[in-house]
């Protein structure tokens, strides 16, 4: 048995197949556990976001970049999104990572990131960033820039929407999406008496039990479970991972109450856009192989008002999917004997990071122009 969760941002807006044995005490999960890319945390928290600086040959960075991703994944970008933002850190950025509360209310969402992102970047330009030898002087004047996937797209254009000061200069906007919740769930409105039912089951699951009070060792377990990367030892990736897991219920809990779609709907926030949007500066990223993507419909609705004040505003299309940005660097154990096995994976490995990492210099050479 099967139940279907809509979200708006795991993956843009679409359903998530939950089995039923997830929920159960005798449900055992097939475990796949890759390494991280790096052993060595090259992040900080502070406050509620998290901040990755470029490598000490950078006697300062070239600008920032605050950094959305989907909503459920975004939640935990230490795991989820980890090879493409230390890709934009070693070309010298400073990476302000903004973890936002999974609702269907973007526009509390968005109003949420717009807080926590200028809240930390007034502690980063008074203090420094911790652990990195950058002096705050030096902060001050740097330009803002923005990458956004997914759901953290939308967040994005409704924040350069929603606010015309303390907003990134530039934007890079990463498969779009702004689909209705009934148009991209069918059946949307009928998962409100079963999320009731439901609920009671999520908050005695052991495996909710388990991720709100994990440690260490009982965190492994629960990632090997998912087949997620591991970050050994990584009290903040577990900090990141438990704020995740407390917001489930609230989820659950409005699509139980009647929850029948996002505020604002998707017309009211394309008029929003084409009235408001006040960034300079826009590139587009769509991907060849993205069912859900809307970059077509929202270059249509962003044109007119970007040329208006005299902004840029530009469109690619890269190969990869909707995952492209989340694929992540798993290092593949190789044996005492070099086997055909390990030939294949390696080489199925390099063609989704050989998208990231396309990805990552398109994004660098957009925001290089606009760094004077």
């Amino acid at each position: 048995m099967e139940f279907a969760l809509a979200t708006s941002s795991f993956m843009g807006t679409q359903v998530m197949m939950i089995p039923a044995t997830l929920f159960s005490k005798r449900a055992r999960a097939p475990s796949l556990t890759v390494t991280a890319s790096s052993t060595n945390k090259i992040y900080t928290r502070l406050d509620s976001c998290l901040v990755i600086p470029p490598p000490p040959i950078f006697k300062k960075p070239r600008a920032i970049i605050k950094f959305l991703g989907g909503a459920f994944v975004g939640a935990v970008p230490e795991l989820t999104y980890s090879y493409l933002k230390e890709l934009l850190a070693k070309e010298g950025y400073l990476i302000v990572s903004v973890p936002y509360n999974v609702t269907f209310d973007h526009e509390q969402a968005a109003k949420q990131v717009y807080q926590r992102f200028n809240s930390c970047l007034d502690k980063i330009v008074l203090s420094g960033v911790p652990n990195a030898n950058f002096n705050p002087r030096d902060l001050a004047d740097l330009p803002v820039f923005s990458v956004g996937h997914s759901n953290g797209a939308l967040l994005q254009v409704l924040t350069g929407s929603y606010f015309s000061d303390k907003i990134p200069k530039v934007n890079a906007i990463i498969s779009f999406n702004n689909k209705s919740a009934t148009e991209a769930v069918p059946y949307f409105e009928q998962l409100g008496p079963l999320m009731q039912q439901m609920m009671p089951v999520v908050e005695a699951s052991p495996l909710y039990e388990i991720a709100r009070n994990a440690s260490g060792d009982a965190l492994k377990v629960l990632l090997d479970t998912a087949g997620t990367t591991i970050l050994n030892n990584d009290q903040e990736a577990l900090k990141s991972f438990t704020n995740l897991v407390d917001q489930l219920p609230s989820v659950f809990g409005e699509v139980g109450q009647g929850v029948s779609e996002f505020r604002p709907s998707p017309l009211e926030n394309r008029t929003c856009f084409k009235c408001s949007y006040s960034v300079p500066h826009t590139l587009l990223v769509q991907f060849s192989s993205d069912a859900i993507d809307e970059t077509d419909l929202l270059e249509e609705t962003l044109r007119p008002r970007i040329e208006s004040f005299g902004g840029t505003l530009e469109k690619v299309r890269l190969n990869g999917n909707h995952l492209t940005p989340c694929v992540q660097d798993p290092k593949w154990q190789i044996g005492s004997v070099y086997t055909p096995a390990d030939a294949v994976a390696q080489a199925l490995k390099t063609i989704p990071l050989r998208d990231t990492r396309v990805l990552s210099r398109t994004i660098v050479d957009w925001f290089t122009r606009f760094e004077n």
